[in-house]
């Protein structure tokens, strides 16, 4: 699955997309993107991507490109890999099967905890020195949308709707509690 970044420079959001889009935006950007702000909205945590080079070339890794393969190391005992070796199609497909089948059956929706974390991350770094901030942070943990939207109320935009559609899940009220 390919995980989604969110790009801030200060109080405004910039740009959402896969790692390769906001890669080739921001290099379009020059300096300037340096002093921008990349979130994971997985997890809501921060995180950098290299943008030293040619984008082409940063781009480029190991395995089969264009398909989106890329070489890993997978850590298995030596029964594992006896029972994938007699396999039809060896590993690989085997293994690409497998997890095709396991995301099949997964939720594609992150939990309510996972949706709070995402947002409580994101809001700290974003949010954490405005005013109604901690309020916020319990309204989300209490999975209050009302009161996390009124102590939201008085921050940026961007700011507000970002944070708000990473806690979406908590909020969700057909989810487990």
């Amino acid at each position: 699955m390919t995980r989604t970044l969110t790009a801030f420079a200060g109080d405004l959001w910039i740009a959402t997309g896969d790692e390769e889009e906001l890669r080739a935006t921001l290099h379009a950007m020059g300096t300037q993107a340096q002093s921008l702000l990349l979130f994971d909205d997985s997890t809501g945590r921060q995180v950098d991507i290299d943008l030293r080079g040619p984008v082409q070339e940063i781009s480029r890794g190991r395995g089969r490109p264009r398909l989106g393969v890329q070489a890993r190391e997978v850590t298995l005992l030596p029964r594992h890999w006896d029972w994938l070796a007699a396999q039809p199609g060896g590993a690989s497909v085997t293994l690409r099967r497998l997890v095709d089948a396991a995301r099949k059956d997964a939720d594609t929706k992150p939990s309510p905890r996972a949706a709070m974390d995402a947002a409580y991350h994101f809001l700290t770094v974003m949010a954490g020195d405005r005013p109604g901030y901690e309020d916020a942070i319990r309204a989300l943990y209490a999975r209050d949308k009302a009161g996390f939207d009124l102590a939201a109320a008085d921050w940026p935009r961007a700011i507000r709707d970002h944070g708000a559609a990473l806690a979406q899940g908590a909020f969700d009220q057909s989810a487990p509690r």
